[in-house]
């Protein structure tokens, strides 16, 4: 199809599914292959099928699918229909919830559950059980309904949601000026030696492997983070540490952690279902294996959460108990540690 028929389709008729601005390292590249760096399961043959059919802007152009991306380019993926996760079906399923009054309700999220719909995820997720729950709940600033933060699909741990439009505005301030409290428990390779430390570095898309994100040391990109954390068991060639969040980027204490040598345990998309620390011995292999058997995910939960209630002003702090999975994992990790002290 001629690309030159869509042009009578103007931006305003057609919704936008995907924005990405090109990094200012960003070497000349097509846009199909740029653009599958970015999307997560999206194959060569659909975003060509999408440059054909006229679907593809670069700085409000229609382009081919060879077009060269350039550094500062603003590439978007523009369709007739609106993205799917906007097309929210309520679904019936159950929620944990922790508390609950007419501003907002805290849930304990289960480790594998999508919190908002996106690519590949369009149902199952937490905004699809909120939905059925709750009418009318606020749209945040991306349009999820009710959301003040996220926490990752492998993630288990503690959310708190906005009820109304005066919760999610004040919520969502706590949390922009850092005031809100979330502390994390986690499981980490290696022995952390240090009892407690700080770790600062700016987190920003990995350039190379775009569903990665990565700390820049020189602060020349990414977005300021911080990360307190503090030894809460040495157990050998792993070890269990609370972080504390001052900040709330994308994937934050999995990338910091692995900044510092210290890959979360289990986290696939950072390297950590490999075995990073222990001996060679075959039995150490199995007994990993079956650590990761156990716990099928990176080895992380939002344990803690704090912040002033938006209408009495009250500081309200709810803590949640650590899911089995990662209990039965620690567990086996004591007891090997146990069994090899010298």
């Amino acid at each position: 199809m001629d690309t030159s028929d869509n042009q009578e389709l103007s931006q305003e008729d057609l919704f936008e599914h995907y924005r990405f601005v090109a990094s200012k390292g960003q070497d000349p590249l097509r846009v199909d292959k740029f653009l599958m760096n970015f999307i997560e399961n999206a194959t060569r043959n659909k975003i060509q099928q999408a440059a054909k059919q006229g679907h593809i802007w670069v700085n409000g152009t229609i382009v081919k699918q060879n077009y060269k991306v350039k550094a500062g380019d603003e590439v978007k993926v523009m369709f007739e229909h609106p993205p799917y996760e906007f097309l929210l079906t309520p679904e019936d399923i159950p929620l944990d919830i922790v508390y609950e009054d007419d501003a907002l309700l805290v849930v304990n999220k289960p480790a594998g559950m999508v919190v908002h719909p996106g690519h590949g995820n369009y149902s199952g997720t937490l905004i699809n059980a909120l939905v059925h729950h709750f009418d009318n709940l606020p749209n945040n600033s991306s349009e999820r309904p009710g959301l003040v933060h996220r926490i990752d699909k492998d993630t288990s741990g503690l959310l708190v949601i906005a009820k109304t439009d005066l919760a999610m505005t004040h919520l969502a301030q706590q949390f922009f000026e850092k005031s809100s409290e979330r502390e994390y428990v986690a499981l980490v390779w290696g022995n952390v030696e240090e009892d407690e430390g700080t770790v600062e570095g700016h987190i920003g898309r990995n350039p190379k492997n775009r569903l990665q994100m990565v700390v820049f040391p020189e602060g020349d990109e990414g977005k300021e983070a911080v990360t307190h954390y503090k030894v809460l068991e040495r157990l050998g060639y792993v070890t269990l540490i609370s972080c504390k969040l001052e900040t709330g980027r994308t994937h934050q204490i999995r990338v910091h952690m692995k900044y510092i040598g210290h890959t979360l345990f289990n986290d696939e998309r950072y390297g950590g279902d490999q075995i990073l620390k222990g001996t060679t011995f075959t039995k150490y292999k199995q007994f990993v294996d079956n650590a990761f058997k156990i716990l099928p995910r990176q080895a992380l939960h939002a344990k803690t959460l704090g912040f002033e209630h938006p209408t009495t002003g009250e500081f309200m702090r709810f803590s949640s108990e650590l899911p089995q999975d990662m209990v039965n994992c620690i567990e086996k990790w004591r007891g090997y540690a146990k069994h090899h002290e010298s």
